[in-house]
């Protein structure tokens, strides 16, 4: 009788039991593997990126992250906008720089307000963000710019001499000045702090450089 009974037990578990059992059966839903490995890594707080002078407009931010189960996948935002490569840009993972509440933007009209930053016999040079205004009576016969490094090139027509001259400005992006004479005309170079184009204007006073 016992006997008979073992028997039955051993073909009810063999009707019961899987190939391998470390394996789901079919119709069960895959489970990705994870690791307990414990690893030492800080939380993300904050981090900043810097980007080249060349840099004007911000198109995508990707991140690339590791999941539970080792592999690594990415997320992207698109983007379209202009940005000041002289500042870094910020990456958080703050709860409380979520918490804000969008306000209407009101438009003030603002006034340029120009500085100083050099100075000639023949010339003034006028800084206000990213516009250089050189206040003369001095007629520019030809511009154009240089690279390595970047530079605009103005030659005024004069048939007075003009001593060299040079100026150094480390907190502008007029970075340096420099004069020097010329048969016919004397030539200003304009160095920058990065890579830009610009355009020039005429005014009744003298002239308006515009870096973008």
């Amino acid at each position: 009788m016992i006997r008979a009974l073992y028997i039955a037990l051993l073909i009810l578990v063999s009707l019961n039991a899987r190939e391998n059992p470390f394996f789901p059966a079919k119709g069960e839903k895959d489970i990705p593997y994870t690791t307990n490995q414990i690893q030492n890594i800080e939380p993300f707080k904050r981090s900043s990126i810097t980007l080249p002078s060349s840099a004007r407009i911000i198109k995508k931010v990707t991140i690339e992250y590791e999941n539970l189960d080792a592999t690594v996948e990415q997320t992207s935002i698109e983007l379209k906008n202009r940005v000041d490569w002289h500042l870094p840009i910020f990456i958080s993972q703050n709860f409380a720089d979520t918490q804000f509440e969008e306000k209407p933007v009101v438009k003030k009209k603002v006034t340029q307000e120009f500085k100083e930053i050099a100075s000639i016999k023949y010339a003034k040079f006028l800084e206000s963000s990213k516009s250089l205004k050189i206040i003369t009576e001095d007629k520019i016969i030809r511009n154009f710019l240089l690279v390595k490094p970047h530079r605009i090139v103005l030659d005024f027509k004069s048939d007075e001499s003009v001593n060299s001259y040079s100026k150094e400005n480390k907190e502008s992006i007029f970075s340096k000045i420099r004069v020097g004479n010329h048969a016919g005309y004397y030539r200003t170079v304009i160095e920058l702090d990065g890579l830009y184009r610009y355009n020039m204007q005429k005014l009744s006073d003298g002239y308006i450089l515009n870096l973008r």
